[in-house]
């Protein structure tokens, strides 16, 4: 096969975990974890069914791959600490939440989306299905594809650390318990008490953002006579040079305000938050709650459109 690789450089082959994985590491063996799930009363077949089918992509996709360049697989739990080579090829196969979350570690290395299981998932993020993967990949050595600039956001902190984010940062407590933070946007300026701030990109903003909108529109609507819509921009393009914040379920009091609920963050109008929680604070992003930055008591993040973008070969 040696003779048929288009380049020394490597494929990055990223892989995950799938609910079987998960169940046999909680209870030990694949018996244990099948009592469980069939003593609640599921279907432990849909396990098996979705496990083997996710294996069998991976094993068919590594074969390709490897008639191509030089593979390396690496598992989700460490591409945070992978250092990737400024010329590897990145692909992911999975979900969506996949490969968002090795995006965001990229630089200026390109990723390709490959939809394990098409009858099982959907993918905004996966266009392509591993049985296209060997004529992708080809392409993409010739530069015969478009590459998708992605937009993300950055959370830099006054300690020196950072945190990117392909589709959206949260920002708040660990647990069910206000949030207390002073906010500033521009000149306006308010300390909060709320269940936590989202700061969603373009990508993002047909997901967390949407629903937080939704949500609050449904509530006005069911106080009110007046029935109102959700006003957001519709299929915002994933490489645009702004972001969405909002404030969740804000309380005013004495000492917090409910002004400053939701706005556009700009280059010229970053968002600061200081934090007013002694523990327990967080900043995480994409969903992953335990990929997080500590932000507590003192620690203050400027919220910006990060300077990187991510590629993503369409």
């Amino acid at each position: 096969m040696m003779n048929q690789r288009l380049t020394d450089n490597k494929i990055i082959l990223v892989k995950r975990k799938t609910r079987l994985d998960d169940l046999i590491a909680r209870f030990n063996t694949i018996n244990q974890a099948r009592f469980y799930i069939e003593h609640l009363g599921s279907d432990f077949s849909d396990y098996v069914r979705e496990d083997e089918q996710y294996k069998l992509a991976v094993s068919q996709a590594y074969s390709q791959l490897e008639e191509l360049g030089r593979v390396q697989v690496v598992d989700r739990e460490f591409v945070p600490n992978f250092i990737f080579g400024e010329t590897d090829l990145v692909v992911a196969v999975g979900q969506d939440g996949l490969v968002a979350n090795t995006l965001k570690y990229l630089s200026n290395q390109l990723l390709i989306g490959v939809n394990p299981d098409p009858a099982r998932w959907d993918g905004v993020l996966l266009p392509f299905t591993v049985s296209d993967l060997k004529l992708v990949v080809q392409d993409v050595f010739k530069q015969r594809r478009h590459i998708q600039e992605v937009s993300m956001a950055k959370a830099a902190l006054n300690d020196g650390q950072t945190i990117y984010a392909v589709n959206d940062l949260f920002i708040g407590q660990r647990t069910h318990v206000s949030a207390r933070y002073g906010i500033q946007w521009g000149e306006c300026h308010e300390n909060q008490s709320s269940s936590g701030i989202i700061v969603s990109t373009g990508l993002g903003s047909t997901g967390w953002l949407k629903s937080v909108l939704a949500g609050a529109v449904s509530i006005v609507n069911g106080i009110s006579d007046k029935k109102k819509q959700v006003q957001q921009e519709k299929s915002l393009p994933w490489n645009i040079d702004y972001l969405y914040f909002s404030v969740r379920e804000p309380f005013p009091s004495k000492t917090s305000g409910a002004e400053l609920v939701f706005g556009k963050v700009t280059k010229g109008a970053p968002l600061t938050i200081l934090s007013q929680m002694p523990e327990n604070g967080v900043i995480f992003s994409d969903g992953i709650e335990n990929d997080y930055l500590k932000f507590t008591s003192g620690i203050e993040a400027v919220i910006s459109v990060a300077e990187k973008k991510g590629h993503l070969v369409v």
